[in-house]
C-alpha cells in the first residue's frame, strides 16, 4: 500500500462505485468479477498505486494473525489447537501473539503485523484500542474477535459461546439437587462471556424463587489464586452456601483446593462446577461438573471465518454463538443432610 496516499480497499471501492469484497476479489484475482468493473478496479489500483501482498498459491491468504492478551490458561491452546487445524488444511501460517496490558504492546503488535502483511487477524478477549481497530480497516486487513471484550461495535464479525444459557444450566442443575445457596465467583467484570454466565446465575435462582444474595457473588479473573480467595470469602460468611460456581475450570480447581484445606470434601460436603471443559477437569479429584465450551470449535469458526473475508467472500452473519453443553460428573451431589 501506498505509504503516502494511505489508499484503502474501501476507498478504491468508494471511487469505483462497488462494494468492498468486489474489490477484494480483484485484489486477489478471482475471476467472479464482471470484465468492465475489473478493469475500473485495476485503473484505480494502479492509479492510486495500491501494492497488493503476495498469498499463497490457490487464492488462499498466505498469514493469519492470532492475538490473546495472554497465553496463561489452556483454554488459549484448546483455540489455537482449533485455528491451526483450519489453517493448515487452508496451507496457510499463523502467528500467535500475546499483547498483555503492558503500555506500547498492542501498538508494537500492530508495527510487526505491518511488516509482515498478515492477510487476516483472529483476536481473543483483547480489548483492541480504537486506533489499532481503524488501522486495521484502512490496511484492509480482515478481523474476527473471539468472545469480544465490551459491548462496544466492532464492525467485525465475532465468535462467542451461549454463556448465557451455561450459566443458567450450571445453577439449575445445582437448584435440582436441592442446594439454595449457591455460591458464584466471577470472571473479570469487563468480558461480556463473565456477565452473562453471571446473568445466567440470577435468571436460574429468579426462576426457582430462590432470593439472590449478593453476598455470595464474589470477584475473580478466571485463574486459580482468585478461585481460592473467593471460595475462602464465601466460606467465611455467617451461612456459607453448600455448592459453588466458578465462571472458569481454573477458578473451580482453586475453590476446591480452599475447600480442602478448610476440612470439607467434595461433593459430600460442598458441591463444585466450572465453566470451559479443559480436558484435565475429567482428570481432577474428583472429576470436575462443568460447562463445556467449545473452545476449539470456536478457533476453527474463527479462522474459517476470516479466510472467508480474505478471499472477498460475504459472510451469513457476523456474530456466531456456539452452544454450551452442561457435563455432569462427580463434583456435585445433594447438599448434606442437616
Amino acid at each position: 500500500m501506498s505509504g503516502e496516499r494511505k489508499v484503502t480497499i474501501t476507498a478504491i471501492a468508494r471511487e469505483a462505485g462497488v462494494s468492498v469484497p468486489t474489490v477484494s476479489r480483484v485484489v486477489n484475482g478471482r475471476s467472479d468479477v464482471a470484465p468492465e468493473t475489473r478493469a475500473k478496479v485495476e485503473d484505480l489500483l494502479r492509479q492510486y498505486g495500491y501494492r497488493r501482498r503476495a498469498h499463497a498459491p490457490g487464492d488462499r491468504a498466505a498469514l493469519l494473525d492470532l492475538v490473546f492478551n495472554d497465553l496463561d490458561s489452556p483454554w488459549a491452546v484448546e483455540i489455537i489447537r482449533g485455528v491451526e487445524e483450519v489453517a493448515h488444511d487452508a496451507g496457510v501460517g499463523t502467528v500467535v501473539s500475546a499483547i498483555h496490558d503492558r503500555a506500547g504492546a498492542a501498538r508494537q503488535w500492530m508495527t510487526n503485523l505491518r511488516a509482515r502483511a498478515s492477510d487476516g487477524v483472529i483476536m481473543v478477549t483483547s480489548v483492541l484500542e480504537p486506533l489499532l481497530h481503524k488501522e486495521l480497516h484502512r490496511l484492509g486487513v480482515p478481523l474476527v474477535v473471539v468472545d469480544p471484550a465490551g459491548a462496544q461495535d466492532l464492525h467485525a464479525p465475532t465468535v462467542g459461546a451461549t454463556n448465557w444459557a451455561g450459566g443458567l444450566a450450571a445453577t439449575e442443575h445445582l437448584l435440582g439437587l436441592g442446594h439454595r445457596r449457591i455460591g458464584f465467583i466471577e470472571g473479570p467484570k469487563r468480558l461480556l462471556c463473565s456477565r452473562a454466565r453471571l446473568d445466567g446465575y440470577r435468571a436460574a435462582l429468579e426462576s426457582a424463587g430462590v432470593a439472590v444474595d449478593e453476598r455470595l457473588v464474589v470477584p475473580g479473573d478466571f485463574y486459580h489464586e482468585s478461585g481460592f480467595h473467593g471460595c475462602r470469602k464465601l466460606l467465611g460468611l455467617d451461612e456459607p452456601p453448600t455448592a459453588v460456581f466458578a465462571s472458569s475450570d481454573q477458578m473451580a480447581m482453586g475453590a476446591m483446593e480452599a475447600l480442602r484445606q478448610h476440612g470439607l470434601r467434595v461433593p459430600q460436603d460442598v458441591s463444585v462446577v466450572g465453566f470451559d471443559d479443559l480436558p484435565e477437569m475429567r482428570w481432577s479429584a474428583p472429576p470436575l461438573t462443568t460447562v463445556r465450551q467449545p473452545l476449539a470449535d470456536m478457533g476453527k469458526m474463527a479462522a474459517r471465518t476470516v479466510l472467508r473475508q480474505a478471499r472477498g467472500e460475504e459472510l451469513d452473519t457476523p456474530r456466531l454463538e456456539l452452544a454450551t453443553e452442561l457435563i455432569v460428573r462427580a463434583s456435585t451431589a445433594p447438599p448434606a443432610a442437616g
